[in-house]
């Protein structure tokens, strides 16, 4: 009797969100840890790092951030110096999200027993996630990073054990394709790192490692960073790309105003295009040489025209950059102002914390209302 309760308390509280729309993806990363819950902070005390000319370098300081104060990003956190582990901050971002209307999480995902160079292992956190996701009718899409020896052999055990582990889970998202199927989807980041002819054999209905037609299929999005990547992500046997970064003009992918011919391009090949909108971007508290790519978020107005722009070219799919890559500062998660001795850290003013999720929300609305005409 109890849990039915529950269950209705909880469904009478979805009733309170926006519908979410599930071709809305956010990046999500799942690797900051603190003392409570990880024994130490993890990501939070970021290493500064060095530019790649020694000269250059020896201009800006060097060392690791040290929290609570003093964290790797240039914007603080709502939650404080959070850890992914705790169950009431996934809650908690399980509800901000589906505030925005986001129907989808993109993970940043390693396979089990591998990290990334600054955190530890998380593939064992993803039950966690699946299930807080779950909760808010949210669905979860696997964000592939570019791990040590990654290869087509490799990639379909990767593959495999993913579906195996998690593909019943009733918030593992699938991809409703062109001819009726639903496959799992994959992002799969810094794709350009393997040659064409390796993915081939994962991804062509002939290759050597082929997924095709096999319990284990999917769509697979690579990253589109440079125009001749297009031509390669084609002859690779992807099924769609995605253009990740939230710095406008940093990359030919991430550049608003080759999004029109990408799709076109799209289009003409049978790609699912996935154009990557963002708030803006700044990476000064981890790579303090790097002031060219700061993007400002100006009060919100450049998230809105990126926006603009992934609608103009009538995509599939809009993924945002990010919900919480603080290091990056391209997160619409919860920020508040904090200064710390001579520190001040930006802040989302004269707008509240919730401000860029109330964008989204009206954004993800916007772009569900304009494919139902571009269907008709």
């Amino acid at each position: 009797m109890m849990s039915a309760e529950k269950a209705g308390r909880m469904e009478n509280k979805m009733q309170d969100f926006p519908e979410p729309n599930y071709n809305v993806h956010a990046f999500y990363y799942v690797w900051y840890g603190n003392p409570q819950f990880n024994g130490k902070y993890v990501h939070w005390d970021h290493s500064l790092l060095p530019h790649w000319d020694p000269k250059v370098a020896s201009g800006y300081p060097s060392g690791r951030h040290q929290p609570p104060d003093d964290i790797g990003a240039n914007f603080y956190p709502a939650l404080g110096p959070y850890s992914s582990r705790d169950p009431m901050v996934l809650e908690e971002h399980m509800r901000q999200l589906r505030t925005a209307a986001v129907g989808v999480l993109a993970v940043s995902w390693y396979p089990h027993s591998m990290k990334d160079d600054n955190g530890e292992e998380i593939d064992n956190l993803l039950p966690l996630v699946l299930d807080a996701a779950d909760k808010y009718q949210l669905k979860v899409v696997f964000h592939i990073e570019p791990y040590k020896g990654r290869d087509d052999a490799n990639m379909r055990e990767n593959i495999k054990y993913i579906v195996e582990r998690y593909g019943s889970h009733p918030a593992f998202y699938r991809y409703k394709t062109s001819n009726g199927k639903f496959l799992p989807l994959y992002y799969v980041y810094d794709s350009y790192l393997q040659t064409p002819d390796v993915w081939a054999q994962l991804l062509k209905p002939n290759g050597m490692s082929t997924i095709r037609n096999t319990p284990y299929d999917g769509v697979f999005i690579a990253l589109l960073v440079e125009e001749r990547h297009k031509k390669d992500i084609q002859t690779a046997g992807f099924d769609g790309l995605y253009t990740y970064f939230a710095s406008n003009g940093f990359t030919y992918g991430s550049s608003h105003h080759n999004w029109r011919s990408i799709k076109t391009f799209c289009d003409y090949n049978d790609l699912v295009f996935v154009p990557s909108v963002g708030p803006g971007y700044i990476d000064t508290s981890i790579r303090p040489w790097n002031s060219q790519n700061t993007r400002n978020r100006i009060k919100g107005k450049y998230y809105e025209t990126s926006f603009n722009a992934a609608l103009e070219a009538r995509p599939q799919i809009i993924s945002i950059t990010s919900f919480n890559e603080w290091h990056e500062g391209t997160q619409i998660e919860e920020a508040i102002p904090k200064t710390w001795g001579k520190t001040v850290y930006l802040d989302y003013l004269p707008h509240k914390p919730s401000v860029y999720l109330e964008i989204t929300q009206k954004w993800a609305r916007k772009f569900s209302q304009e494919q139902k005409k571009w269907l008709e």
